[in-house]
């Protein structure tokens, strides 16, 4: 008789069971996913993946997902404690219930992937405490960036580098109005609206056009760089709401476009960090600038590595199932393997500094009298706060005279006291704009 091959049949390998924590635009996408390509997952990972039951709010509304009908449920919290289940993917977002939920998969020995930034944003650090006592993994690359391969190369990839700066473009909506308001001087309003239309943003944009979004991912990419814990609330928000046409144009005269641009980086002493989220004004020649409609990329720039560009589908179904399932791959792989990936990283616990420290420039257009004195009188505005300016040019005469300022880079207390300062002046009649500079250089 030949000899037996010791290695247990296919049939004999028991699969790994999946629990899926909601079925909206992206759990549909991950339940499509994982039946039309089931061979290739259990190829992938080395055992079949089995999706054992989904979670979802109202159990009879119908759905288009090629799924038994039998594996929804309304009750989560007994699927996630269920002793055979092994990987749990959470999709439902928010605060509650999805953090009891995560907690409890974990304690019960199941490795989770989320796409929750809200969650992890504000106590991921519960989460990844809880992973490493029950000995699970915590995965979240869909959390920031949709299908763009992101938060694996800041945990993992560049592990052994020291990043100094991570700036981007994390919000697809904002970057949406943004660019309809530049190249087709589309108004906030009827931008906003055609991003409703189009599926960009939500019956309530609040979340995106304020900032709360971008600011949440902030604060994860700040977390990954810099080895610090960071919450939602160290990050400075400002939305775009107050974006008006005038900026646009202002923009455009200087040979920038406006972006709402999350950007965390290092002091120039190491220290601590700064990380904020704000609309700027950024050369169009800077590769952000060529970033259009609901797309993301985001720039980190390190010691060694120098500058990374990461570009792609930053939001939608499918390209967030993508990151998801990419999550699911490997921590899959990690159970069968009985490993663990690389645990979340807090070592530096570097201070957070206020907006005020933060090195800044700022454009401001101001509507003047137009009559001796009044450039004299402007800069003195300037000088009292010690800030430099670094161009400046008049526009139009009479009633409509405008002077356009650009500053060199200072604290940005400094320069929001010298905004306060113009506004007291006579010569002054408004402050039109104002908005900081990304892009030009460091001085």
């Amino acid at each position: 008789m030949g000899e037996q091959s010791s290695e247990p049949h296919k049939s004999d390998v028991r699969p790994l069971k999946i629990a899926l924590l909601g079925c909206g635009v992206v759990g549909t996408e991950v339940v499509r996913l994982l039946v039309t390509h089931q061979a290739d997952f259990a190829a992938r990972v080395g055992v079949p993946l089995e999706l054992a039951g989904i979670a979802v709010r109202r159990a009879g509304r119908r759905r288009d997902v090629p799924v038994d009908p039998d594996l929804f449920t309304t009750d989560a919290a007994a699927l996630v404690r269920r002793g055979d289940i092994d990987l749990v993917i959470e999709v439902i977002g928010g605060i509650e219930p999805a953090r009891s939920l995560i907690l409890a998969a974990l304690e019960n020995g199941a490795s989770v992937v989320t796409a929750n930034k809200a969650l992890l944003a504000e106590d991921g650090a519960t989460l990844f405490a809880a992973a490493e006592k029950h000995g699970a993994d915590l995965y979240y690359e869909a959390s920031v960036g949709g299908a763009i391969p992101l938060i694996r190369p800041l945990r993992e990839s560049l592990a052994g580098d020291r990043v100094r700066r991570v700036l981007g473009i994390v919000n697809g909506t904002t970057n949406f109005v943004l660019d309809r308001m530049d190249t087709e001087g589309t108004g906030f309003s009827e931008a906003l609206e055609e991003a409703q239309e189009l599926g960009y943003a939500e019956a309530d944009p609040t979340a995106d056009v304020e900032g709360f979004d971008a600011a949440a991912k902030a604060a994860i990419l700040a977390g990954l760089a810099f080895h610090t814990r960071v919450l939602a609330s160290d990050v400075h928000r400002e939305g775009i709401t107050e974006v008006t046409a005038i900026d646009i144009e202002s923009a455009r005269a200087m040979g920038c476009v406006v972006k709402l641009l999350a950007i965390a980086e290092l002091s120039a002493d190491g220290s601590g960090v700064g990380v904020r989220v704000h609309p700027a004004m950024i050369p169009r020649d800077h590769p952000l600038a060529s970033v259009r409609e609901a797309y993301n990329a985001v720039f980190v720039e390190s010691a060694a590595a120098g500058q990374l560009m990461f570009y792609g589908a930053g939001a939608g179904g499918a390209p967030t199932a993508s990151a998801v399932l990419g999550d699911l791959v490997t921590v899959a792989r990690n159970r069968v393997q009985s490993a663990r990936g690389a645990a979340a990283s807090t070592y530096a616990q570097l201070e957070v500094h206020p907006m005020g420290e933060t090195l800044t420039r700022y454009h401001i257009s101001l509507a003047v009298d137009d009559r001796a004195g009044v450039l004299a009188s402007v800069a003195a505005a300037f000088s009292r706060q010690g800030v430099s300016i670094q161009t400046v040019r008049q526009e139009g005469r009479g009633e409509d005279a405008q002077l356009v300022v650009v500053t060199h880079q200072a604290a940005d207390r400094a320069l929001a006291a010298t905004v306060n300062d113009l506004e007291e002046l006579d010569s002054v009649r408004e402050v039109t704009s104002v908005m900081r500079v990304e892009g030009l250089g460091d001085k």
